[in-house]
């Protein structure tokens, strides 16, 4: 379990298809403090660690992974958000983030507001419950961030100038696929409500 706040950014260094599958091989400062068989979150994706070297590691995304996520369009030399699974004793600064991305989402406009940054999305809505509330909270390529302007395939978030800089905001583009984890207790509640199955 996570809870959408980026420890730090990775770099991906170099990316190898083993059949349908991708391994993806990751530079961080995270590299010296994981083990094998830990969970990451790789730009709100949750992946295993299957080796570790001076610097690096590797995590390997399976073909129904490629396909839900935007890890399919990830390049070498770009950059990921991070977080390491939460600790029992942690605390909860985010929200509950499961690292299940539910679909993609696309960026439709940023604003420079002069201290912060507005940007919208816009996903296709389904039937599997996912559904954004004012005020509410989304997980954004692994960001835990609050809803505002929420509809019912669209909504708008705002970024202070820390996340902007210490997370893959500032590389993100109008046009760019983003993965989107809604929060699981609205989820929760709509399907108790009967709004899907």
């Amino acid at each position: 379990m996570f809870t959408g706040i980026v420890e730090t950014t990775g770099r991906v260094s170099a990316i190898e298809s083993e059949g349908t599958n991708l391994t993806f091989r990751i530079d961080s400062s995270l590299a010296s403090e994981l083990k094998i068989d830990q969970s990451v979150s790789h730009n709100g994706v949750c992946l295993t660690v299957t080796s570790v070297s001076d610097g690096s590691y590797t995590v390997t995304a399976v073909d129904e992974t490629l396909k839900k996520t935007n890890l399919g369009h990830v390049k070498p030399g770009d950059r990921i958000n991070l977080e390491r699974c939460m600790p029992a004793n942690g605390r909860f600064d985010g929200h509950i983030v499961q690292g299940h991305v539910d679909q993609t989402g696309i960026c439709t406009a940023i604003q420079d507001l002069n201290g912060s940054w507005l940007f919208d999305f816009q996903y296709q809505p389904d039937t599997s419950g996912n559904v954004t509330v004012e005020k509410g909270s989304i997980c954004i390529n692994g960001v835990s961030l609050t809803v505002f302007n929420s509809q019912t395939d669209r909504f708008r978030v705002t970024i202070i100038p820390y996340t902007y800089e210490h997370t893959t905001f500032s590389d993100l583009n109008v046009g760019d696929t983003v993965n989107l984890e809604f929060d699981i207790i609205g989820k929760y509640i709509k399907k108790m409500l009967g709004g899907y199955q």
